[in-house]
């Protein structure tokens, strides 16, 4: 049986789509209400749609790094359900490929104000507005990029590894009341995640043990492991979801 979040409210970032509307519909499989967010409202009001409609999900569209949005998704979170147990910072963005030494310095900048800034952000404001006084779990959608070299997305790679360090240093500041904890996915099968394995899939997954690439179920019920009463004795981990690759070389 998997365990129950009947009752909490989450707020999951980057959901309109992909692995954050896969981990917003195990929440509510489980009995969570949830605010997603994402920069388009169309795509949102389909997500919402797709998780049952209002009694189940709010949705906030705006860009994960602007503090407006930001300050809106959690007021509005608290409005609607009058509670935020949980947060999921799944929002990342990888707008270069190529050799680090020819990044642009705005373009990484960027990165890192939505990959690792943002993260920070979100939280301080989930803390202000209940966790702190109540307690909560907070998950941030790292990736296997951050635990080893990996050439063409470097900068992603760097700030994905910035992320999981940020997670230690919140879940020593914030125990033991909150829980801070991290996932780091391989490829998985999303259009964000495309160019990686598009017209090439066959080839791709030779380097996994477990003869394929991932989907967002898979990241979705770590997640939920990670925010549910089964994992009360764990933060300041990072849980890797990578159907095996890391054992070997690939990415």
């Amino acid at each position: 049986m998997t365990s129950s979040l009947k009752g909490q409210v989450a707020v999951v970032t980057g959901a309109s789509r992909g692995i954050g509307l896969g981990i917003a519909r195990e929440l509510v499989q489980r009995g969570a209400r949830v605010c997603i967010t994402a920069r388009n409202a169309e795509p949102l009001d389909d997500a919402v749609r797709d998780l049952g409609g209002a009694d189940h999900a709010i949705a906030v569209a705006g860009k994960s790094d602007d503090t407006a949005h930001q300050e809106e998704a959690v007021a509005r979170t608290m409005e609607a359900f009058g509670r935020l147990d949980l947060l999921v910072n799944n929002t990342g963005i990888n707008p270069v490929y190529g050799p680090m030494l020819d990044t642009d310095p705005v373009a990484a900048a960027k990165i890192m104000a939505v990959n690792v800034l943002a993260p920070l952000a979100w939280t301080r404001l989930a803390h202000a507005a209940w966790m702190g006084e109540h307690g909560g779990a907070v998950v941030n959608v790292s990736s296997i990029a951050g635990l080893r070299a990996s050439r063409g997305i470097g900068m992603y790679g760097v700030s994905k590894a910035a992320l999981i360090r940020l997670t230690v240093e919140l879940a020593a500041e914030l125990g033991p009341d909150i829980r801070v904890n991290a996932v780091a996915p391989a490829i998985v099968k999303t259009q964000f995640a495309e160019a990686l394995y598009e017209g090439r899939e066959d080839k791709v997954i030779r380097a996994y043990p477990l003869g394929r690439l991932g989907v967002p179920e898979d990241v979705a019920g770590a997640v939920a492991f990670l925010l549910s009463a089964d994992a009360a004795w764990i933060t300041g981990q990072t849980l890797v979801v990578d159907g095996g690759v890391t054992l070997g070389g690939g990415l």
